[in-house]
């Protein structure tokens, strides 16, 4: 019975290579898989933009109703989009606001006890964090117990603005505002408000160039 079905599947397989080509095909397979897969999860969300999608392979997703997606954004792979409005016990309000035509590339990391707003037209690449907590304050008293007893803790939202571009495996740090047109250079670690138009790099990240 099985190698029936195997010969079946092969001789559909073949007869379509004389339709349509492999790479074609698995275009179409992609986008019918995250049409779908957005599809499914987009009423769990707060509000979920005409035209944008999620990889179906993403690594974490919780906190949906506290989380507002605009139009035509566009979230890659293992992404980890969290809200937390529990943690340990503790209940917190988050909030989580994403303009239009935003692009996060593979791995990004978005999370939220507090509020992170990003405007129109963001773009990411890969392995990049924006936090707007932490586990626990930097005292005496809290580094005493293990991380992960600890209350999230906040310094302030994270604000990014129009036209950024953030850099590979760049860090977003709670309590910054980063204003519209500024580049985030690839590793820099943002822990201070950048002003408009600036290039920033380093650890923490410097204005290098201020166009």
């Amino acid at each position: 019975m099985k190698n029936t079905i195997s010969k079946i599947i092969f001789i559909l397989a073949k007869c379509c290579s004389y339709i349509i080509s492999y790479s074609h095909l698995s275009t179409i397979w992609r986008i019918l898989q995250r049409t779908w897969y957005s599809g499914y999860l987009a009423r769990e969300f707060n509000s979920f933009g005409e035209k944008s999608w999620i990889q179906p392979s993403a690594a974490h997703i919780c906190g949906q109703k506290h989380i507002s997606i605009g139009s035509h954004c566009v979230f890659g792979k293992n992404i980890q989009l969290t809200a937390w409005d529990k943690y340990n016990g503790q209940t917190y309000s988050p909030q989580i606001i994403i303009g239009n035509n935003c692009c996060f590339g593979e791995d990004n990391h978005i999370t939220s006890m507090n509020k992170i707003i990003i405007g129109n037209n963001v773009l990411t690449g890969k392995k990049v964090l924006i936090t707007d907590n932490a586990h626990g304050a930097s005292d005496r008293f809290t580094i005493d117990t293990p991380p992960m007893t600890r209350p999230l803790y906040s310094k302030g939202p994270v604000i990014i603005e129009d036209n950024v571009w953030i850099g590979e495996k760049a860090s977003i740090m709670p309590g910054v505002h980063i204003h519209k047109g500024c580049i985030i250079a690839a590793n820099a670690v943002v822990t201070k408000d950048i002003p408009p138009h600036c290039i920033v790099a380093g650890v923490p990240a410097k204005i290098v160039k201020q166009l």
